[in-house]
């Protein structure tokens, strides 16, 4: 019986991996698709304007989830009471957020932006705590697919101004299931309590790394114009599709992990598929960039550096499952802090000397430095536990 019943589990696991694979896989070569051609019409100067706003989105949404995707996850793995809470105060946060970008950029549009990452950073977390992978495929090849076909419709009816707004009509299903979340359980303010240092840690975890993800575009415009940005925004892209398949694996592992079951072969052959990722797109790429967008010249030196990030990023996502897990995001915490100082530091310093490539070598740096602590603490846990 106990037989059957894990392999039962084994073919659901490997089902859910799929769903989320498939899902993660094909939307983000919709989102590829879309960006590449966006920026295949556009200037440098005009890709690099837009990545500007989407990145202040970015950063007010980030500030606005007290609860977000990894929390959220791991939680409804373990049918923790809490979720409708911490939608209700991201959701709140979010409006505040979005006040103070309409008042100091009059960006409709950028404002309206973070409520519809918000509400898919809500949304998408709690599917994939409860292992919903069939619904968490669903919705994500739906706003992929809107994002497309709205994105591009808009560009040509309304012109280049109207892809953000596009952006935003794209996140709409989303609302369904916040709704009904909302709806699922009382707002109880108490349970915060009792897990207060979890959620705070992982609130500036997230903060912090989304800083390193988001921050860059509001430091490079005004530092070094928006040209060097579109180039920079589009090696960003090349290296988003290059992560897809660890964030799949990341997506699986925590509800997996949260709730003690170990994926140690998967995680391996994680790290190894990484590093082939990352030679062969150091090699392919620049070819790529070369045919295809004659214009972003610059970026050839970037995604040829930007591809080595690959490696330290996935193996700081795996570390980062384990431990929000076991609910020890202060670790994950530190290490996005020294990730960030070192972006930060290097962008204005590197950028201005050496340009694109100096951006992109402080990259590397920043998520070497975030996986190479993640080890280490690991290490020093499992020597002193053991």
């Amino acid at each position: 019986m106990n037989k059957d019943r894990k392999l039962w589990e084994k073919i659901l696991g490997l089902k859910g991996l799929a769903s989320i694979g498939f899902a993660d896989t094909i939307g983000s070569g919709i989102t590829a698709i879309f960006w590449f051609f966006i920026a295949s019409q556009l200037s440098s100067s005009s890709y690099g304007e837009i990545h500007y706003y989407l990145g202040i989105a970015g950063v007010a949404q980030i500030i606005s989830l007290i609860g977000n995707s990894n929390v959220l996850s791991v939680y409804a793995a373990k049918n923790v009471k809490i979720i409708s809470t911490l939608f209700f105060i991201s959701l709140i946060a979010g409006f505040i957020s979005s006040l103070v970008v309409i008042i100091l950029l009059a960006r409709i549009d950028a404002a309206l932006l973070i409520f519809g990452y918000i509400i898919m950073d809500l949304s998408t977390g709690v599917l994939l705590g409860r292992k919903l992978f069939k619904k968490y495929l669903m919705f994500i090849l739906l706003q992929k697919i809107l994002t497309l076909v709205i994105g591009i419709g808009f560009y040509f009816i309304f012109g280049e101004q109207s892809i953000i707004f596009a952006l935003i009509l794209s996140y709409l299903p989303y609302i369904i299931i916040v709704g009904k979340e909302l709806k699922k359980e009382k707002i109880i303010f108490s349970q915060l309590k009792q897990r207060k240092d979890f959620i705070i840690n992982n609130y500036f975890s997230n903060l912090s790394g989304s800083f390193a993800g988001q921050m860059d575009k509001i430091i490079i415009a005004p530092l070094l114009g928006f040209e060097l940005l579109g180039n920079y925004a589009l090696a960003l892209q090349f290296f988003v599709v290059l992560m897809v398949f660890s964030g799949i694996v990341f997506k699986y592992i925590l509800p997996q992990d949260s709730s003690g079951i170990k994926n140690e072969n998967l995680k391996k052959g994680t790290i190894l598929i990484s590093i082939l990722i990352a030679i062969l797109s150091s090699i392919f790429l620049p070819i790529v960039i070369l045919h295809l967008f004659p214009q972003y010249i610059e970026t050839i030196d970037a995604i040829q550096i930007i591809s080595f990030c690959v490696i330290p990023s996935t193996i700081s996502m795996l570390y980062t499952s384990k431990f929000l897990a076991l609910e020890k995001s202060k670790y994950v915490l530190m290490s996005k802090i020294f990730s960030i100082v070192i972006m930060i530091t290097g962008f204005m310093t590197l950028g201005p000397i050496f340009g694109i490539i100096g951006l992109s070598i402080t990259l590397v740096i920043s998520t070497s430095v975030e996986a190479f602590y993640l080890v280490l603490v690991n290490k020093f846990r499992e020597r002193n536990n053991g």
